[in-house]
C-alpha cells in the first residue's frame, strides 16, 4: 500500500510545521506529503522550503490563488496530484500521534473508509504543544494530571481494542480521515461547490455511503492532536446547508464538480507545485 498524506492549510505555518515535525517522527513515514494549500501567502511557502527537499519521504506543495474557503477544490487539487492508493486527509494544524500512519495501515479495508478521532488542545496550551509533548502525556492521563486538552480518553493507544464500523454521519471530520483513492475517483471527489466553511466532509461521505463504502472507526488508534484556532466564519453555511440537502435527496454519488473538472482543464499542472 501506497500511502499519501494529504494536509490542508491556510495562513498557519506555526501550526503546519508542528504537523509536519509530527509526521516525519512517525514509526512508519508515509511514502507521500502534500500540503493543500488554500491561498496561503509567502510565509507559509518560505516555511517548506527546507522541507521539500526531504529525503525519507516526498513532500510537495499544490497551492491555489486565496478566493475565499475553498477546502473542496484545494483537497481536490491534491488528490488529482498524488501517487498513492490510499489517501490519509489531515488538516494543517492536526498533530499526529507517533503510529498514526501504521495505525492507518493497518486499519485500511477494501470497501470501508476510516474515520479517524482527535484530541482537543485548548488555547492555553496550543503555543508549547507539539509532537514531542505527546510522549509525557500518557503517563499525566494515568494519574489524571493532564490538562489543557478535551478528549483525552483517546490519548492512550490501545491496539487490541477492536474496530467497528457504521453508516451514522454523526462525527463526520475530513480532518482525520483514510480513504482508498479509487474510491474517492469514483465519486468524483470533493464537490467544489461547497465554497466556505462547513458540510463540504459531510456531502462527502454521504455519496461514499450511498457508492457502498462503509465507515470504519477505532476510538484508540490513528488519533491526531487538534490545535486551538479562532472559529472560521459561518456567512456561507445556510448555502452550504442548501447544498447538503440536495445531496441527501438525490440517488447519484457522483458530484458534478469534483475532481473531473481537473482533469478535463489540466488544472493539476496549473497548481504552483514547488
Amino acid at each position: 500500500m501506497r500511502v499519501s498524506v494529504i494536509v490542508t492549510t491556510y495562513n498557519r505555518p506555526g501550526a503546519l510545521k508542528k504537523v509536519l515535525d509530527g509526521l516525519l517522527a512517525q514509526t512508519c513515514l508515509p511514502e507521500e506529503i502534500i500540503i493543500a494549500d488554500d491561498g496561503s501567502c509567502a510565509e507559509t511557502r518560505s516555511m517548506l522550503t527546507p522541507y521539500l527537499a526531504c529525503k525519507n519521504t516526498a513532500i510537495s506543495h499544490v497551492w491555489q490563488e486565496d478566493k475565499g474557503f475553498r477546502a473542496a477544490r484545494i483537497r481536490n487539487m491534491a488528490i488529482f496530484a498524488s501517487t498513492g492508493n490510499y489517501l490519509i486527509l489531515l488538516d494543517g494544524d492536526c498533530i499526529p500521534e507517533r503510529h498514526f500512519i501504521s495505525d492507518h495501515k493497518a486499519l485500511a479495508e477494501q470497501g470501508c473508509f476510516f474515520q479517524g478521532k482527535r484530541v482537543l488542545v485548548n488555547k492555553k496550551e496550543v503555543g508549547r504543544f507539539d509532537h514531542r509533548t505527546m510522549k509525557s502525556l500518557i503517563k499525566k492521563v494515568k494519574l489524571a494530571t493532564v490538562s489543557g486538552l478535551s478528549n483525552r480518553h483517546h490519548i492512550i493507544r490501545i491496539p487490541f481494542f477492536p474496530s467497528h464500523t457504521t453508516n451514522k454521519r454523526s462525527g463526520v471530520r475530513s480532518c482525520n480521515m483514510g480513504v482508498f483513492k479509487k474510491d474517492i475517483e469514483a465519486i468524483n471527489g470533493f464537490n467544489e461547490a461547497f465554497v466556505g466553511w462547513g458540510r463540504e466532509d459531510t456531502e462527502f461521505v454521504i455519496r461514499l455511503f450511498r457508492y457502498g463504502v462503509t465507515r470504519k472507526e477505532h476510538p484508540f488508534r490513528a488519533i491526531c492532536y487538534h490545535l486551538w484556532h479562532n472559529e472560521n466564519s459561518r456567512d456561507q453555511l445556510e448555502q452550504n446547508d442548501s447544498l447538503l440537502e440536495t445531496t441527501e435527496l438525490s440517488d447519484s454519488y457522483y458530484c458534478k464538480q469534483g475532481l473531473d473538472s481537473l482533469k478535463n482543464n489540466g488544472s493539476g499542472h496549473c497548481a504552483d507545485q514547488v
